[in-house]
């Protein structure tokens, strides 16, 4: 892999904190990929053949229900992977795994990953700390869209994107986040419209700037911090959304 595409690869920070033999092995073998907004990496059912690595786009890990509907229960960026059960064991997605930003990831073939975790030792604790961080993400969103009110699920949404993102825009339609967050889309406008006149967002098609970031996380419920905090007690430093 040429040097350039190593720094980028590393901005992903399970891949940063590899001790440095496996860096050096994984290094090799790295495949790096442009994936534009909207890809879909995994449907429900795929075999896993590849864990993917996000530099600077964001996946949506959405939960797809037999009639077609459905709804985000988790969000990954350069903090952490795509594809645990490509290493922890099955090996078939339960979920749909699709670009809410496009950008750059590298991949790995999903056994080389699963035969380093199997050695346990420092790879395991890591994947497992990502683990568990996005089994509380989960946990913690599944709660929110179950008693939180929808202009408070926007939010955290935003706030969640905007961890993985640089700077203080979103780009995400309105239909977007309806159909991430499982909300009729008028539910959203009108949200974004009680935002916008507050003063908090700038809305436009397909662009939703931040103006006021700490007035967007007062109008958002604890979720948001409940998952920042555990995301940052738990995967190692440093951390873009800390």
């Amino acid at each position: 892999m040429p040097h350039v595409l190593a720094e980028e690869a590393r901005s992903n920070r399970v891949l940063a904190s590899l001790p440095e033999p496996v860096w050096q092995q994984w290094q090799a073998l790295l495949e790096f990929v442009e994936v534009p907004s909207g890809t879909v990496l995994y449907e429900p059912g795929d075999v896993l053949h590849y864990v993917y690595f996000p530099a600077n786009c964001v996946v949506s890990l959405m939960h797809v229900l037999a009639d077609g509907a459905s709804a985000q229960i988790a969000v990954v960026g350069a903090e952490g992977i795509v594809g645990v059960p490509g290493f922890m064991g099955g090996g078939i997605s339960r979920t749909r795994s699709q670009l809410q930003s496009g950008g750059l990831a590298a991949r790995l073939p999903a056994e080389v990953v699963a035969t380093e975790f199997e050695r346990g030792g420092a790879v395991m604790r890591l994947l497992l700390r990502h683990t568990q961080a996005l089994i509380a993400q989960m946990s913690q969103i599944a709660v929110c869209n179950r008693h939180h009110s929808p202009e408070q699920q926007i939010c955290r949404w935003l706030l969640l994107a905007l961890d993985r993102v640089e700077g203080p825009e979103v780009r995400a339609t309105q239909e977007l986040i309806a159909s991430m967050l499982g909300v009729r889309r008028e539910t959203v406008t009108e949200a974004a419209r009680r935002l916008q006149t507050r003063g908090v967002i700038q809305s436009r098609r397909g662009h939703i700037q931040v103006l006021d970031r700490g007035a967007l996380e007062h109008s958002a419920c604890e979720c948001y911090g409940a998952i920042r905090k555990e995301y940052a007690r738990l995967l190692p430093p440093p951390l873009h959304i800390i």
